[in-house]
């Protein structure tokens, strides 16, 4: 009985050693659940993002931010699961990325407007362009579109009538100077301008090169069509549109601090759009 007395408490004590580090795990747990992993461009969106690291704080969340360079990795990381959330793209792209990849990613918030631009090359203006001329532009549809619509409102080519978000070289019609467009990988036109006459670079590319609007030729307007279509947003994997996690970040996100951040930041160059 004595043995049988002692394997009883022996048994509760083990019991209550894996409750207590049950327990423990269960904290540890639930502190990593309140951290929100998002992946986002270095410039602006990382910055934008930076600035809301308190705010969430504040709400009982750690914000940490997984910087890429392409435009590619992020929906990689959102997809895999190794981001609750990324940063760094239009809708337009966003569809074209779930389309040719099978993924179900899906925008949950507005948030801001950045211009593309024409930047110098060897040439610092339209007019200074001669026959047979090179001007790089991204090589990924969406944004390759939106270099050809912002070419064309410049009057440098004119496209197919009904071209729209989806041109391409073979939409183009006029090109009264023979110029070569040269689809690149958009993170490579700042430095491949020296090869170029000009080259139409996205906002957060020309910024991380250094560039300002004295180095472009040419800008898209608040009021162009541009403007409304491509909006850059948070995005999540499908399922997660109404997890606590989005919920925190979007509402954050899109504040009034996340407003003045940009407003006192980018020299009118990004908008606030929500």
């Amino acid at each position: 009985m004595k043995n049988v007395k002692r394997f009883s408490i022996l048994a509760a004590v083990l019991v209550l050693a894996l409750g207590i580090l049950t327990a423990c795990g269960g904290g540890s747990g639930d502190s990593a659940d309140k951290t929100i992993k998002v992946a986002a461009s270095p410039t602006p969106h990382a910055e934008i993002l930076n600035a809301i690291s308190d705010e969430l704080a504040a709400e009982g969340w750690t914000l940490e931010v997984i910087e890429f360079d392409d435009y590619v990795q992020p929906n990689v990381a959102t997809t895999d699961g190794d981001v609750d959330a990324n940063y760094f793209q239009h809708v337009p792209y966003l569809d074209e990325y779930n389309e040719q990849n099978g993924t179900d990613l899906v925008a949950v918030g507005n948030v801001h407007y950045e211009a593309m631009g024409v930047y110098k090359g060897t040439k610092d203006s339209f007019d200074a362009l001669e026959d047979g001329d090179k001007i790089g532009i991204p090589n990924d549809g969406t944004n390759g579109a939106r270099a050809l619509q912002l070419l064309e409102a410049n009057g440098v080519l004119k496209l197919k009538e009904d071209a729209g978000v989806t041109a391409t070289e073979q939409d183009i019609v006029e090109n009264p100077k023979n110029l070569e467009i040269v689809p690149l990988e958009a993170a490579t036109i700042p430095a491949s301008l020296p090869d170029l006459a000009l080259g139409v670079i996205n906002y957060n590319y020309a910024n991380g090169a250094g560039f300002t609007q004295d180095d472009a030729v040419a800008l898209e307007t608040a009021d162009s069509d541009a403007a409304e279509t491509f909006v850059n947003v948070i995005v999540v994997n499908a399922g997660n549109e109404n997890s606590e996690k989005t919920q925190a970040l979007v509402k954050a996100v899109q504040s009034d601090t996340v407003k003045n951040f940009i407003l006192d930041n980018y020299n009118g160059l990004i908008q606030p759009k929500f």
